[in-house]
């Protein structure tokens, strides 16, 4: 019942013409479907963004608040926050790069071996064809017709057997944007703890950096939301609670250590 309801709903919004665009998010048109899926999926890099910002703002804070905590000063601050912002962007760029040049090399990896499989067990490559489309509800003449089809071209056997066998995405990442986008998301909002330091805000400059970066948090979660089912609010409010829950921890360690060490 609930799947007839959504279902039910779903035909609704999409026949109604006055439904809004949160409703239906793309034309319908034969040229407007055309048009959308003439290049192919689109490829994202939000995850590489996301994770960059959080991080660099998590990470700069952190330091930021542990070293306040310890009342250090602010040219240390200054040091620490910068050689993170460097240091620390630069390993998880390069450890994004890595990871998605790592799977594109197992991509690249498990397509030679398709390719050699089909030529040298071809009709056991169609079986492989055959049960995966039986499984989606083909039989019959439409069964033998759909492997017919699938497999009298090389290039789209292999990637249907790619994404059907292996779940291979149909969008091929750049390791470099990858990258990229993680060290640019990483600097420019781990930066934004420094700025109160940097432009001397004095004895306010800690409490200006906790409501900075604050926003930052906001405004990641916030972004996220966009993306996902997830309320922009509820979204927001998550990657803040953790963002400051980290930057806590951080002073508190910076407080302790001051008394145990005797800085």
């Amino acid at each position: 019942m609930i799947d007839g309801t959504w279902r039910r709903a779903s035909y609704d919004a999409v026949m109604d013409p006055t439904a809004s665009q949160q409703e239906i998010e793309h034309g319908h048109s034969p040229a407007a479907i055309a048009e959308r899926l003439k290049d192919g999926p689109t490829v994202s890099y939000l995850r590489d963004w996301v994770l960059g910002g959080i991080d660099g703002a998590v990470t700069t804070f952190a330091v930021v608040a542990g070293v306040a905590g310890a009342e250090l000063s602010i040219g240390v601050i200054l040091i620490l926050g910068a050689a993170n912002l460097i240091a620390d962007g630069f390993s998880m760029a390069a450890g994004n790069y890595s990871g998605v040049k790592a799977e594109k090399d197992d991509y690249q990896r498990l397509r030679e071996m398709e390719s050699r499989h089909i030529a040298l067990t071809p009709e056991g490559e169609r079986e492989e064809i055959r049960q995966i489309f039986a499984a989606k509800g083909f039989e019959g003449d439409d069964l033998e017709r759909a492997v017919e089809i699938i497999t009298e071209s090389h290039d789209r056997w292999i990637s249907v057997m790619l994404e059907e066998e292996f779940g291979a995405p149909k969008v091929e990442r750049s390791a470099i944007m990858a990258g990229a986008a993680t060290f640019a998301a990483f600097f420019i909002c781990g930066a934004v703890p420094l700025l109160p330091f940097l432009f001397g805000a004095g004895a306010n400059a800690l409490a200006a950096a906790v409501v900075m970066t604050g926003f930052v948090f906001l405004g990641i979660g916030a972004m996220k939301s966009k993306w996902s089912t997830a309320r922009w609010w509820t979204s927001a409010l998550e990657t803040f609670t953790i963002g400051m829950a980290a930057a806590g921890f951080a002073y508190v360690i910076g407080a302790l250590l001051k008394g145990w060490v005797g800085v």
